[in-house]
């Protein structure tokens, strides 16, 4: 997608929501209530807005929602375009493209994901400490245009130190709130930090390749996320990544892996997910 055409979107979705936004949200399968949490919410579904693909999967409700949290403007996705789906990966970082364009200078992206590591449960939540792109390929293959960032953009540290050390902070003040109201110590302890692996899907993995992944350093597998914080740090804008674990990798236990198991989990955690959001928001926001 060339650079006048995310200029396109951004003019698009500006003349929608005035307030200048400072931070983008990207929610992942099962996790899109936290958009309807926003005030003074306006929503813009993606088939209205110049160049954006359409989201065709279950939890992925395609559209952009523009409001705010505790007064802190921000754009949220609700629901994302895959590699998967058949898009080219143009399409998929596209909406990064546009937000660059938009002035945002964080993005939030958070997803599904399996476990590769037997300490982190389903139910709880990974900080992204770096990623491995096994997709296959790279979103910034082709013909660079300088107007995005440079050609061979470094990425020593895609996911920001300062945002991650926020989310524990805040992660931290959660768990000793629920600890102090609950018996549950497994319940307090949601957080933990690891490496997300990215894999082209649609489908998951065998066990086999689990125990590749888990070879190479991952602690986490899922289909997205990648592509966007790539072209997010190539424009030199903030990631933070948050990984919900719905289920533990093929071959971990006897169980099955399907896709409700993993909207029914995103659902599960969804009050602790949107409260460490919010937290985290009202942070960076100010």
């Amino acid at each position: 997608m060339s650079y006048e055409k995310a200029v396109e979107a951004a003019e698009f979705i500006r003349s929608k929501y005035s307030k200048p936004i400072g931070t983008a949200i990207v929610l992942g399968s099962g996790l899109g209530a936290f958009a309807d949490d926003l005030e003074n919410a306006v929503s813009i579904p993606y088939e209205l807005i110049p160049h954006f693909a359409r989201s065709t999967v279950e939890g992925h409700a395609g559209q952009l929602v523009l409001g705010e949290i505790n007064g802190i403007p921000i754009a949220v996705q609700q629901g994302r375009f895959h590699y998967y789906e058949g898009y080219e990966m143009e399409q998929v970082m596209f909406p990064m493209r546009a937000f660059g364009r938009l002035g945002i200078e964080n993005v939030i992206l958070t997803n599904a994901a399996g476990s590769l590591n037997t300490d982190m449960r389903p139910g709880s939540l990974m900080l992204i400490t770096d990623h491995l792109n096994c997709m296959g390929v790279n979103p910034l293959r082709g013909k660079n245009d300088d107007r995005f960032g440079p050609r061979f953009p470094d990425m020593t540290a895609v996911y920001d130190k300062e945002l991650q050390e926020i989310v524990v902070k805040e992660a931290d003040t959660i768990s000793r709130e629920r600890l102090a109201n609950a018996t549950d110590k497994e319940a307090a302890d949601f957080l933990h930090r690891g490496v997300y692996c990215a894999l082209s899907g649609p489908t998951y993995e065998t066990p086999a390749e689990i125990h590749l992944y888990r070879l190479l350093g991952a602690d986490a597998v899922g289909m997205s996320t990648v592509p966007e914080a790539i072209a997010a740090r190539h424009q030199g804008m903030k990631v933070l990544g948050i990984s919900c674990i719905t289920n533990f990798g093929a071959g971990m236990t006897r169980e099955a892996i399907n896709h409700a198991e993993v909207m029914e989990t995103g659902a599960r955690v969804a009050e602790v997910f949107k409260e460490l959001l919010r937290r985290v928001i009202g942070r960076v926001g100010h």
